[in-house]
């Protein structure tokens, strides 16, 4: 029986022009009345066999908040980005330009000093391909968006590069189906009514 495996993007906690690298805030009242919102529709992904989260406050909050009871999972933390922690892009851009460039061009650099995207992306795939079949077929993981986007790239076996033209919404779910190695990305959509004539 395959897995499936949905990811469930955190509630944000800033608006996405303040978005930092690796940023540990927890929900601002605007991502717990997005939570609230959205509770309905991501309320039933609480059934699955396991639940995991990032280890980031807005990634165990939105899990909780959901009523999933998440487990802490070390390896869905976020891409170690060294002396860049904590800074939006536009700073780290205007300290170090060269270095930025060269980091979003190749992705093996860590000009920064800390994980390389190829990195960040093995390693997420790496939790990905061991998730225990044998404890059921069902898993929900509360994530960062660019721990997602991470996933999608390994699951897809993409360029790393495909990484930047992925993007994740806060509260959006993503599944992929599959084991160890073999993944599928999985839409799901409400398919269309036949007409009555």
């Amino acid at each position: 029986m395959p897995l499936r495996v949905t990811f469930v993007a955190a509630a944000r906690s800033s608006s996405l022009l303040a978005e930092r690298f690796e940023d540990d805030r927890q929900l601002d009242q605007a991502g717990w009345d997005e939570v609230q919102r959205a509770a309905g529709d991501l309320l039933p992904l609480a059934a699955a066999d396991l639940r995991y989260c990032s280890p980031t406050p807005r990634s165990r909050a939105t899990g909780d908040a959901l009523g999933y009871a998440p487990l802490v999972q070390l390896a869905l933390r976020d891409c170690d980005m060294g002396r860049w922690r904590g800074l939006t892009l536009g700073e780290a851009m205007a300290r170090e330009p060269e270095a930025v460039d060269a980091w979003l061009a190749d992705p093996r650099a860590t000009p920064h000093g800390g994980e390389s995207l190829l990195g960040f992306i093995s390693r997420v795939g790496g939790w990905l391909d061991t998730r225990p079949a044998d404890d059921g077929g069902r898993i929900v993981a509360v994530a960062e968006p660019s721990v997602i986007r991470a996933a999608l790239v390994y699951a897809l076996k993409a360029p790393p590069t495909t990484y930047w033209n992925i993007d994740v919404r806060p509260l959006s779910t993503t599944t992929v189906t599959g084991r160890g190695g073999r993944w599928n990305l999985r839409l799901d959509g409400i398919a269309p009514q036949p007409s009555r004539t």
